[in-house]
């Protein structure tokens, strides 16, 4: 019976990387895409489920087998839903020119010299494909908001320079596909290095088989990525080394600038002013670092079009879109809005001064997770880091939440606001549950003490 185990297991994370495969070489897109990538969820849920009663000397390959089966199916076709990574691609290519990404806007006439057949179709292709985007010469481009500044952070900027350098010529966007699949599976081995050490390798499969690594991670080649290898290394340090996890924090902040929502849990139970500061001074050091030689290259602002995507997203207009989704139903716009610093204000301080300093990654859970529950964000990608972070905890119900975010995304367009709130709703239920259920099992409301080496670790 011991070896069909395994057996089983291996049949389920074949079937899952077959059906992802399929998923993204398809010509489904919406609601049918959804549908399909439910049918990839549930194929995850019973793999994992599977492996939990395999042996342990049998767990380790297994796990890695199936990363890169998963993986690697993520590389059979184009960006299928989303198009962020022919910005990363024209963002290297003008800084292999010696140009400022942060300068000039794809379309801006200065940067004519640079485009090629591939980002900027013949006027053919612009008549017959309406997924291009317009610009304002009359041509078209693959670039998603081709008339505005890029927004992304220096170290993410640094990763399309190293991409388009070490890319073949006309790899177009399979280099960065390949990249983004050499960092999910740099997560995978991190994951299951540290978790081997801890006795629950089992647990890394919860990032290394999980949809949304193919699709977000490796097909529409995310940045997302190289931020969730930074932040779980940082974590996985920061106890004991506060201030290599904090260079390392400061890395995956100026790589995305979403692991910031990590910094409480990286401080978790840190009560001395000498233990704070050995996080946060090289963490902030380090995005400045990153940030000063773009700084000395631009003639303009760093920050890009930071503020108008915060403003396009409706974070500063919360009854323009479907952000603050749960908070709206009990609170006027407005409210919404002003509520969200003083929750997440409250969950932080909480994290930073009760949180368990040998896990940080738990209190950076609770806070990424509340921050994604509070602002109900609508692009899927950005769950990728808390898949992580579920990896490194084993509570496995915050998936949930990243599984919500892909619902506001595929199904948003037809079904509005309704979509988004109706999916972090259920996210938000099924985490109370699981919560709820998990203190019952103790028989406690407080749960058992943090461990004494780990309430030691917070005189650091």
């Amino acid at each position: 019976m011991s070896g069909v185990r395994p057996l089983v297991a291996a049949l389920l994370v074949t079937a899952l990387a077959a059906a992802s495969a399929a998923l993204l070489a398809g010509e489904t897109v919406g609601g049918g895409f959804l549908l399909g990538y439910a049918g990839c969820w549930a194929l995850f849920g019973a793999a994992v489920v599977a492996l939990r009663r395999i042996p342990d000397r049998a767990v380790v390959p297994l796990v890695l087998a199936g990363a890169v089966a998963v993986a690697t199916a993520g590389l059979v076709a184009a960006p299928r839903t989303s198009t962020d990574a022919y910005r990363y691609a024209w963002d290297g290519r003008v800084q292999a020119a010696g140009i400022s990404p942060y300068d000039h806007a794809p379309g801006d006439p200065a940067l004519v010299a640079l485009r090629d057949g591939w980002l900027f179709p013949d006027a053919g292709a612009c008549a017959d494909d309406q997924d291009l985007a317009p610009l304002p010469d009359g041509g078209c481009t693959r670039i998603n908001r081709p008339t505005v500044h890029t927004l992304y952070p220096p170290v993410a900027e640094a990763w399309f320079l190293l991409v388009h350098g070490l890319a073949p010529p006309d790899s177009r966007h399979r280099a960065h596909q390949a990249g983004a699949g050499v960092l999910a599976l740099a997560v995978t081995g991190l994951l299951l290095t540290v978790l081997r050490r801890r006795g629950v390798p089992r647990r890394a499969a919860l990032w290394a088989w999980c949809p949304a690594v193919p699709v977000e991670a490796v097909n529409n080649a995310h940045a997302d990525v190289l931020a969730v290898l930074f932040s779980v290394a940082a974590l996985v340090v920061v106890a004991r080394r506060r201030v290599v996890g904090g260079v390392l924090l400061g890395l995956g902040i100026a790589a995305k600038l979403l692991p910031a929502v990590l910094v409480p849990g990286a401080l978790s139970g840190a009560r001395r002013p000498r233990a704070v500061l050995a996080v946060v001074v090289p963490a902030v050091a380090v995005v400045g670092a990153a940030y000063l030689p773009y700084v000395l290259l631009s003639e303009g602002s760093v920050l890009g079009y930071l503020a108008g995507y915060a403003e396009e997203e409706g974070y500063d207009d919360p009854g323009a879109g479907g952000r603050y989704a749960l908070l709206r139903l009990a609170l006027p716009d407005a409210w919404a809005a002003a509520a969200v610093p003083l929750l997440m204000a409250g969950v932080a301080l909480a994290v930073w001064w009760r949180g368990d300093p040998g896990r940080p990654w738990r209190g950076a859970l609770l806070t990424t997770g509340a921050a994604f529950l509070l602002l109900t964000p609508g692009y899927s990608w950005y769950a990728l880091l808390l898949v992580a972070l579920v990896a490194l905890d084993g509570r496995a119900e915050w998936l949930a939440v990243a599984l919500a975010g892909a619902v506001a995304y595929l199904a948003g367009p037809a079904l509005g606001q309704a979509a988004t709130t109706g999916a972090y709703a259920t996210a938000a239920g099924v985490v109370t549950a699981a919560a709820a259920l998990r203190r019952w099992r103790r028989g406690s409301p407080r749960g058992p003490a943090a461990p004494r080496t780990a309430r030691a670790l917070s005189s650091r």
